[in-house]
């Protein structure tokens, strides 16, 4: 999901663990804790695109990164908790860095077995690892500034803290599964990718509620009753509507199907997923042998069904002689072999991930789709690099999309 959403679930979750001790302090926490798992994007500053694309939403997106990080973090805080004073004293030093080391093991040691060269591993795995410790690093900066010590009663224990952690931190990559992009969540074991495609990686209707009530809980008194009705509200009414894009999915999955068999297009499997910033208008792409087909549904459309679809030939025999390369295989992985290819007027090879659809209703120029990847050989070597194009008809192409959400052609 988009980052003001997880900064928003995780404001929620630290008002709900922490609420009663630290009032405002633990939304602030929760929204910092929330982002942790994003931290992830380190990597497109230290390695290429191909690895960073594969590193995305892994290690620090699983179960096992929540499980072990989440005492190792509360343990932190709570040591930081109980030596007030100095900032560069030599014990809250020496555990920042039992703490940074240990971290940068997991990522690092944890990302071994992903399509990525070792040397690029331990980089990004230096490079996250810093991002994280950046936050307790300057909390334990301007509480020395401030120079106030905080009452007992007030400082969560490890425990608390470990609690804290690990439900700001597990929520963020479950939210993320319900989207289309794909979550490991059992890496290092397994790097299946879960994708629910249930709903938009942003959705205002699941966001502003939910935003709304955060805001109001956050002017109530802490510990009050309002404060904690306002803040499980939020909850409640974004739990609310996460339910219904589950069924809502389930309705749409089964007009799709009966669409493909009207028009008798014998499909390997389909897949439907809603499109940005909404829950209406919905996209499904079918596999055949030699194509794929496109159509779009609107839940506001006169008719149960969808109207037409657009063929997308494969062309996947154009990747023949590259088969074998590293980019080819992680980007077929990463689409779950929901991609086309096309030529571009160079003569390079562009790799489109159709599950993403397309920014303007069309399929016949590379700049039309939303995630495309563009294979060059240098140095004897293939490499594969973002599409940054953008269709010149992009703004019409939205404004599409509206009138197609609200059932019109």
């Amino acid at each position: 999901m988009d980052s003001l959403t997880q900064i928003t679930l995780g404001a929620a979750v630290g008002e709900v663990v922490l609420g009663r001790k630290l009032g405002n302090r633990a939304m602030v926490w929760g929204a910092v804790a929330g982002t942790i798992p994003d931290l992830d994007v380190m990597a497109n500053l230290v390695t290429d695109d191909i690895s960073a694309l594969a590193f995305h939403r892994a290690i620090t997106h699983s179960f096992t990164f929540s499980l072990i990080a989440a005492p190792l973090l509360g343990w932190l805080l709570h040591r930081m908790d109980g030596h007030e004073g100095r900032f560069f004293s030599s014990t809250r030093w020496a555990d920042l860095g039992k703490a940074a080391l240990a971290l940068f093991a997991l990522i690092g040691f944890g990302s071994l077995v992903m399509p990525i060269p070792w040397g690029e591993v331990f980089k990004i795995a230096a490079a996250v690892t810093l991002a994280i410790m950046a936050f307790p690093i300057l909390s334990s900066l301007l509480r020395s500034l401030n120079g106030k010590v905080r009452p007992v009663e007030e400082r969560p224990g490890f425990r608390l803290w470990t609690w804290f952690f690990f439900w700001s931190i597990i929520t963020h990559p479950l939210l993320d599964a319900c989207t289309t992009y794909g979550t490991q969540l059992f890496q290092p074991f397994s790097s299946y990718r879960a994708a629910l495609n249930n709903i938009s990686v942003v959705d205002p209707a699941y966001t502003l509620p939910f935003l709304i009530c955060l805001i109001i809980a956050s002017r109530m008194m802490k510990g009050g009753r309002a404060r904690l009705v306002f803040n499980w509200l939020g909850i409640g009414l974004s739990s609310a509507y996460m339910l219904f894009t589950f069924y809502n999915k389930l309705r749409v999955d089964g007009i799709f199907e009966r669409s493909l068999q009207r028009d008798n297009i014998v499909a390997e499997r389909f897949m439907t997923s809603p499109s940005i910033f909404n829950n209406i208008l919905w996209q499904g792409i079918a596999e055949s042998n030699s194509a794929y087909y496109h159509g779009t549904y609107s839940i506001l459309d006169a008719r149960p069904e969808v109207d037409s679809f657009t063929r997308i030939p494969k062309n996947h025999e154009w990747l023949a002689p590259y088969a074998n390369e590293r980019p080819v295989k992680v980007l077929r992985w990463f689409s779950d072999d929901y991609f086309h290819v096309s030529r571009r007027e160079d003569d390079r090879l562009q790799i489109n991930d159709l599950r993403f659809g397309s920014m303007t209703g069309r399929f016949d120029r590379q700049s039309d789709f939303v995630f495309g990847f563009i294979l060059e050989e240098k140095d004897g070597q293939l490499q594969a690099f973002s599409s940054q194009e953008r269709p010149p008809d992009a703004g019409e192409g939205f404004r599409q999309l509206w009138l197609r959400m609200l059932g019109k052609d």
